[in-house]
């Protein structure tokens, strides 16, 4: 090992693995294995593709060897597998090193690249073989027990994304073995992180929320920033991602890691989405999550908190100019809001200051709320006038060069300009817009009334 050239060294003992007698596996490979460590260490060039035609030849003799299903056969290690799985730990320690020196290195080569890809195919053929048919328990800490761990381990030391290997496997799976076993070594992935959590503090918390319990986590935690980048990276895809199916899966995630916050960590991520949301659609979301919280329990509102929070609710930030076409999901909700708090008055009312500031700031909303619509209404139903006579009196080409100024280019629905749709569809979303106001209106109505209602009832 310390003398002879270290490529002829290795091909010569790799030729002795291939032919390894059935009854001297486990002897031979626990007596070669230090001695190929040492070769292979002292490869200047090419070690990658050496390290990796090393294990897999180690693996195949292994792969012959019976795995113990009982604690008393692998104690007993008759074949001597649980003795190789552990030999094989020691072995890859200093190429994971390596690869763990380079990792995220500028400086890193194609070859610590490649190094790492056969790191990477051996841990999953070790999860295939001997561990998927392996008793595992963590009850029970045995030899293939650890011999697991450090797979887990290893994965994480060379930064291998876990939820890409489970998740996003198609991306890699030409590089590891064919389909059907790595199928097998991603189930027995998913068995040792999800079933006995080895390494699951490694796997990105927004995969792990199932586990936590309902308003378990407290406020402090939404000042770490991995906490803020979760909220802050679903609000992205829910706002810009034009992938309906990972929106819909975004918003399940989004309102489990609502379900987990106590109640003060609630009032602060509520407060914190409508202020920098800038989204009618989030902003509606985070609105009824508040009614929801409101009908569980009157005593998680009671206090200043619920004050702030209100504040942001029935707010227009635009005044009078609000766009209530793109602000119509979070002013819905607001009213229906407002009306519910309204119905649930008498608690509210043993706290005066809390009920007398509530009554100042619902009627500051509201009597904005009805100039911005009267403004709105008018804008919209001249418009719509505009435009029937335009359909009667001149085609689309010549109705665009005599109205350049038309006030019905400026109007956004969902993204997409009025201007754009067809006179049909402008006709359709101009009418829409006088019933949405028609329903805000309605809902006004009934918050009043219910006012009324209730002070008659005091007097």
């Amino acid at each position: 090992v310390k003398t002879c050239r270290p490529n002829e060294l290795l091909d010569c003992m790799l030729e002795i693995i291939e032919g390894i007698d059935p009854g001297a596996i486990s002897e031979t490979i626990l007596a070669l294995l230090p001695h190929l460590q040492s070769v292979l260490l002292r490869l200047d060039e090419g070690k990658a593709a050496c390290v990796g035609s090393t294990l897999s030849a180690l693996q195949k003799q292994l792969s012959r060897l019976p795995v113990p299903y009982t604690e008393q056969q692998e104690e007993a290690d008759e074949y001597g597998l649980c003795r190789c799985s552990a030999a094989l730990t020691v072995f890859t320690e200093p190429f994971v090193e390596e690869v763990k020196r380079t990792d995220g290195n500028c400086a890193a080569t194609a070859e610590d690249e490649e190094l790492k890809i056969e790191l990477l195919k051996f841990c999953m053929r070790s999860l295939r073989e001997p561990l998927l048919e392996a008793e595992l328990k963590h009850d029970r800490r045995s030899p293939l027990w650890l011999f697991a761990v450090e797979i887990m381990v290893t994965l994480s030391a060379i930064k291998e994304p876990l939820p890409e290997l489970l998740f996003f496997s198609s991306l890699r799976k030409n590089i590891l073995m064919d389909n059907n076993q790595f199928k097998e070594a991603r189930a027995c992935l998913a068995y040792l992180l999800f079933v006995q959590l080895i390494t699951i503090d490694n796997f990105p918390a927004v995969f792990s929320l199932e586990r936590v319990q309902d308003n378990s986590l407290p406020v402090s935690l939404l000042d770490l920033k991995s906490f803020y980048s979760v909220t802050q990276n679903l609000r992205r895809v829910l706002t810009d991602c034009p992938i309906q199916h990972l929106v819909s899966a975004s918003l399940v995630v989004f309102q489990v890691f609502i379900n987990k916050l106590d109640a003060e960590a609630k009032h602060k991520f509520f407060r914190c989405m409508l202020k920098t949301s800038n989204h009618a659609g989030i902003e509606s979301y985070i609105i009824k999550n508040i009614r929801n919280q409101f009908e569980l329990s009157m005593k998680w509102f009671l206090g200043t908190e619920f004050i702030s929070l209100m504040t942001l609710v029935l707010c227009l930030p635009q005044g009078a100019q609000t766009d209530l076409l793109s602000s119509m999901d979070k002013i819905m909700e607001s009213l229906n809001l407002l009306r519910y708090v309204l119905i649930r008055d008498e608690e509210l009312r043993t706290n005066e200051d809390v009920w007398e500031e509530l009554c100042r700031i619902k009627e500051e909303y509201l009597k904005m709320l009805r100039v911005c619509i009267s403004i709105s209404r008018a804008y919209y139903s001249s418009e719509l006038k505009a435009l029937r006579e335009d359909q009667k009196l001149k085609a689309k080409e010549a109705r665009d060069a005599a109205r350049p100024t038309k006030l019905v280019k400026s109007i956004t629905v969902r993204k997409e300009k009025v201007s754009n749709m067809s006179p049909e569809v402008q006709h359709q979303v101009l009418q829409s817009a006088l019933v949405t106001f028609d329903l805000m209106e309605s809902l006004i109505a009934r918050i009043e009334e219910i006012t009324e209602e209730k002070q008659n009832k005091l007097n």
